[in-house]
């Protein structure tokens, strides 16, 4: 999934701050699994409940479902729950791997009445190089991270992971290259 959007990406990378938003280069074509999960999920690509969040409000909500998320959901292959190589969808069973967390959280969330132009999936090489899926939450203070590997909400910039892209916050069934962090420039072409 991550190799092949990675060949795709020719931007310049972001170098984003603590508290900024992650800025998008361009459309590009959505994870593999991201187009069935629409078809399953009509919240997860609907364009709606377009608004407005303090951060005052919404930093205990990110943290409280991230926890939530977190503790209640095991890690578990796609291929281990569904039988297959790589498959978007909410937690099986109470189990399930990046993406099934992020798709939790983003519900939750939604259910909870955060607007959904403040949310988006994001493909990402974490610390370790290896690929991983997360959610931004857009808030006036910058886009923070809902991680399964942190129990903490963070800015983007500072959770050590390259940014590849994500999910248009205004569009949801459209991606967007949002290429920053420590190993931008191994995929910007420069």
């Amino acid at each position: 999934m991550i190799s092949v959007l990675a060949t795709m990406l020719m931007a310049f990378p972001n170098t984003g701050t603590a508290g900024s938003a992650l800025r998008a280069s361009r459309a590009i074509g959505a994870p593999i699994g991201f187009p069935s999960a629409c078809t399953r999920y009509a919240w997860l690509c609907r364009n709606t409940s377009s608004g407005d969040i303090s951060d005052e409000k919404a930093m205990p909500l990110l943290k409280k479902i991230n926890r939530d998320a977190n503790s209640s959901v095991r890690p578990a292959t796609d291929y281990t729950t569904t039988g297959k190589a790589e498959y978007w969808s909410l937690p099986i069973g109470n189990r399930g791997d990046c993406e099934d967390y992020s798709l939790l959280k983003m519900k939750t969330l939604l259910d909870a009445g955060f607007p959904a132009n403040k949310l988006a999936i994001s493909v990402v090489i974490d610390r370790n190089g290896g690929n991983h899926v997360v959610l931004l939450a857009r808030l006036k203070s910058g886009d923070y991270v809902l991680d399964n590997l942190s129990g903490s909400v963070k800015p983007w910039s500072s959770t050590g992971y390259t940014f590849l892209a994500s999910q248009n916050f205004n569009n949801k069934s459209a991606w967007q290259v949002t290429l920053a962090g420590p190993r931008a420039a191994q995929f910007s072409g420069t």
